[in-house]
């Protein structure tokens, strides 16, 4: 609501900004060049009444029968409303002919020497030198309109475009909020049990490593609840996230699993959004471990100057494999979405499977 309201601020400043400079000008040609004082009265009713043209379209008609996708009653609209504002425009001419102050220089040319006024055209009209909505100004008069009409709608036409855009961006937004909420209620169920489960043999057998597990459990919990709200976290947080999270994976290990990780130990710690690898990590443990046949996972992480490239690969014991996503935990669609809308051009997912082999590269550039 704020948002809004600071933009709705801001547009009604930069239109008042906006006829200050179209007002103001007609002082500064008065004093540079006198062109007399009837030069400001013709300005300001133009200006006056494309003024009123050019609202009422862009507040009323666009609003009310161009965005209902009642076009044909815009265009009979916005033929009225030029009519009328010509009829308007007549009227206010013959005005401001009668009651413009007369400049001496303009005397000699607009009236004969016997100081009677010169008839104008049929109609009750005056000579076009005086009479500004006469004659040829017919065609100025439309021209001008049309523009303004056209302008505002364009203007308009944009102004909605980009609030569509920005209503888009929120949803996407929230979306993206909601596909990590997804993400974390996916995480925590699918170890969490099998991880007290294991935590819960192992009191009997070794009490030290037990206690370490739920220390380490407690730590991951945490994490979940309360660092990944707050939006953005750092790479070492995210790097301690993982390491624990293999740790307790671990627990359900046997000797056929070759298990390789590599963490750098020196790194820029940037800022980057929480949970970002540990679904492809996930889903190595979910489908790369079998308790009859040898398997492997092998997890990297480089972090260079600006960029930090993921490497998971493992063995592939998938159902049968039936596909993406049958293979992630929360669909790789889901992830595919998740990093275009955080890096829409500075990712790069590679994603290889085959019969035994499952490998995701993925390189995210933040500069």
């Amino acid at each position: 609501m704020k948002k809004n309201s600071r933009e709705g601020i801001v547009k009604i400043i930069l239109h008042i900004l906006a006829w200050s400079i179209i007002l103001g000008l007609p002082l500064y040609f008065t004093r540079r060049f006198q062109p007399g004082r009837g030069f400001l009265f013709i300005f300001y009713t133009i200006a006056l009444i494309n003024g009123l043209i050019f609202y009422i379209n862009y507040l009323l008609l666009v609003p009310k029968f161009f965005f209902k996708k009642s076009r044909i009653r815009y265009y009979l609209s916005v033929l009225v409303l030029i009519i009328c504002f010509w009829f308007i425009s007549d009227i206010s001419s013959r005005i401001i002919f009668i009651y413009m102050p007369e400049d001496p220089g303009a005397e000699q040319i607009t009236r004969p020497p016997d100081g009677e006024r010169k008839p104008g055209p049929p109609g009750g009209g005056m000579m076009d030198a005086k009479y500004p909505f006469r004659g040829g100004h017919v065609v100025g008069y439309t021209g001008s309109s049309l523009f303004l009409i056209f302008f505002s709608l364009g203007l308009r036409v944009l102004e909605r475009q980009t609030q569509i855009e920005k209503m888009q961006e929120e949803m996407e937004r929230e979306k993206l909020n909601s596909e990590l909420a997804f993400l974390k209620n996916q995480i925590s169920p699918h170890f969490f049990f099998n991880t007290l489960n294991n935590i819960y043999s192992l009191i009997g057998v070794n009490a030290d490593d037990s206690q370490k597990a739920v220390l380490k459990l407690s730590k991951l919990m945490r994490y979940l609840l309360y660092e990944s709200e707050q939006g953005n976290t750092k790479l070492s947080q995210e790097i301690d996230f993982m390491s624990n999270y293999i740790d307790l994976m671990k627990l359900r290990m046997n000797d056929k699993v070759s298990l390789s990780v590599s963490f750098p130990e020196k790194y820029n710690d940037v800022s980057i959004p929480p949970l970002l690898f540990i679904p492809f990590i996930e889903n190595a443990f979910k489908h790369g471990i079998s308790y009859r046949d040898q398997s492997f996972i092998h997890i990297s992480l480089v972090a260079g100057e600006g960029t930090v490239t993921f490497n998971c690969s493992n063995s592939n014991f998938s159902k049968n494999g039936q596909g993406e996503k049958e293979h992630s935990g929360i669909g790789l669609g889901n992830i595919r979405k998740r990093l275009g809308l955080l890096y829409p051009d500075n990712h790069k997912l590679v994603i290889n499977e085959s019969d035994k082999v499952y490998e995701v590269h993925l390189l995210i550039n933040f500069s």
